[in-house]
């Protein structure tokens, strides 16, 4: 039955414009509308990344819960963490209206926000409100659009919410900031990672904790591009990578009406992409850095097979825009039957399985 409401709910919001939407979603989870999951925990999706114990590996991505409004309404769903952000020092609108377009027949979105959120300061109220809460909230920080500084402006993130973050994902890889998407260049690349680990080992100092960073990149990096990631990300030692963010790319989609429009794709036609990009980086930085693999998971099977490419944990967004509330809950319960199939006894048994395949693809 919870299924079926949430189906009826999906539908109910799709008579609304993509943003609309968006906001009713939030509010319906903050009043508590939407039904919490009632699965078991299943040891065998239980996982340490990072240092973080992770009750099972699905996430919310970054996107979603851009004000940190919502956080344990959306681990109550039955994500094992979730993500907020991305989050700017300073407040932004973020790029004209409208700027969010379903594409049905494909079950993709694409979306040119523009990194619009409230700031730094009404998240930071929103999450000390909930610093006793447990679970594992990550937050996504940003650069202003307009900022004469982007480096500092990921400073300043890592400085206001090192106390309130399980982890932080430092995202330079979003298409919808003019020139965001240059910092993923290896000169950039490496002065960022200098600036931003710096402050957060000032601030692992001070709160005598560790504080993981991961990188969220995009999927459009060539071969060349994704070596640069892959060295710097070694020669700093960083926590992790998120593969990936959206992508420019308008390949194979059906739905020609909306495919001109300007901004990032996610949802289903990302899945493939995503997940050889995934796989790359995963032989380039070997076995050991954490990788969260986002792009296109609607399934368990879905969600299974970025772990069979390399992923440790998986995150997603745009399909729940599709699937409903309850997507999270069948995922996680479609896992632990998958297990059963498979006979093994943790989800970190099948990660790499499958990556050499993925690998191979061409970009």
């Amino acid at each position: 039955m919870i299924v079926r409401l949430s189906d009826l709910a999906r539908q109910g919001l799709f008579l609304f414009e993509p943003e609309t939407a968006h906001g009713m979603s939030i509010k319906a989870l903050k009043s508590g509308l939407v039904p919490a999951c009632a699965l078991k925990p299943d040891p065998r999706l239980a996982q340490t990344v990072a240092g973080l114990s992770f009750a099972n590996p699905l996430g919310m991505a970054a996107g979603y819960d851009k004000n940190a409004e919502v956080p344990d309404a959306l681990l109550r769903l039955g994500f094992g963490f979730t993500e907020v952000g991305t989050l700017t020092p300073r407040p932004q609108v973020g790029n004209p209206k409208p700027r969010i377009f379903r594409l049905v027949a494909d079950r993709g979105v694409i979306n040119r926000l523009g990194f619009n959120n409230e700031g730094h300061e009404a998240a930071h109220v929103r999450l000390s409100a909930r610093k006793n809460a447990g679970g594992i909230v990550g937050v996504n920080i940003g650069a202003n659009k307009d900022s004469d500084d982007r480096i500092a402006d990921y400073v300043a993130g890592i400085r206001r919410f090192a106390a309130l973050a399980s982890y932080f994902t430092v995202n330079i890889s979003s298409p919808n900031t003019p020139g965001l998407r240059d910092l993923q260049a290896r000169e950039s690349l490496k002065a960022l990672l200098d600036a931003v680990l710096a402050a957060r080992a000032q601030e692992v100092s001070r709160l005598g904790r560790p504080l993981p960073v991961f990188l969220k990149i995009a999927p459009d990096l060539p071969e060349e591009g994704l070596d640069d990631v892959a060295a710097e990300a070694l020669a700093h030692h960083l926590d992790g990578l998120i593969v990936s963010n959206t992508t420019l790319s308008r390949a194979g989609l059906t739905d020609m009406a909306q495919a001109g429009e300007a901004g990032g794709l996610s949802g289903a036609p990302l899945f493939r992409l995503s997940t050889a990009v995934l796989a790359k980086m995963r032989k380039r930085v070997g076995p050991e850095l954490p990788i969260i693999g986002v792009g296109g998971v609607a399934t368990a099977e879905d969600a299974l097979e970025k772990i069979r490419a390399g992923a440790d944990l998986v995150q997603l967004y745009s399909c729940m825009i599709y699937e409903g509330p309850s997507l999270p809950a069948r995922i996680v319960g479609g896992l632990s039957r998958l297990l059963d199939r498979e006979g093994v006894a943790s989800i970190r048994d099948l990660r790499d399985s499958r990556v050499d395949q993925w690998a191979e693809a061409k970009l």
